[in-house]
C-alpha cells in the first residue's frame, strides 16, 4: 500500500564543502553592512567554500582606497539602535556612534575592513568590482583596493558564481 508522499530528501554531509560556492553582493559601504558580508566570507573560506564578493554601488566604499579605512556608521535612519531617531541628526553623533562601534569590534579582535580583505584575499577570496558602478562613480582600477581582481559586468559575475549560494547584503 503506498501512502502518497513522497521520500524525504537528505542531503548527503559526506565531504560538505567540495565544490561549493558562496558569492556576496556588498551594496552597501556602512561600517555595519560591511562587517556582515566579510565575516560570512571569512567563515565560509574557513570551511573551504570558494568565496566570491562583488562590490557594487554604495559597497564601494568597502573597496575605495581613500575610502575603506574610514567606515563610517550612522544611527540617522536605523531603528535598530532602539534610540530616539531624533538624536542620531545632532553634530558629532555619526563620529561618536562609528568610533563606539569600532571600538565593540576592535575589542572583539576583529579586524578594520582593509585587513578583513586582506585575510580574505590571503585565504583564497576573490574580489570583483561592479563595472556599472565604477562607471557610474567615475573609478578606475587603480583606486580600488589591491585585491580586487577585476571590474566586470553582472553578468560576467554571474557566469562566475554559477550555482553559488548567493546573498545580497
Amino acid at each position: 500500500m503506498t501512502t502518497g508522499t513522497t521520500p524525504a530528501l537528505v542531503p548527503d554531509f559526506d565531504d560538505e564543502a567540495a565544490g561549493r560556492k558562496l558569492a556576496i553582493i556588498c551594496s552597501k559601504g556602512n561600517l555595519d553592512m560591511a562587517y556582515p558580508a566579510l565575516v560570512l566570507a571569512n567563515a565560509a573560506l574557513g570551511e573551504g567554500v570558494e568565496t566570491h564578493l562583488f562590490f557594487t554601488f554604495w559597497g564601494f566604499d568597502m573597496i575605495i582606497k581613500a575610502r575603506m579605512g574610514d567606515l563610517k556608521f550612522t544611527m540617522l535612519g536605523n531603528t535598530a539602535t532602539h534610540l530616539p531617531q531624533g538624536l542620531g541628526g545632532l553634530p558629532g553623533m555619526t563620529a561618536m556612534a562609528t568610533h563606539r562601534m569600532k571600538k565593540q569590534i576592535a575589542d572583539l579582535g576583529v579586524p578594520e575592513v582593509p585587513e578583513f580583505l586582506d585575510q580574505i584575499v590571503a585565504s583564497g577570496g576573490h574580489l570583483w568590482a561592479c563595472r556599472m558602478s565604477a562607471d557610474m562613480m567615475h573609478l578606475t582600477r587603480e583606486e580600488l583596493y589591491d585585491g580586487v581582481e577585476d571590474i566586470i559586468n553582472a553578468a560576467d559575475f554571474i557566469e562566475k558564481t554559477t550555482e553559488a549560494q548567493l546573498l545580497f547584503i
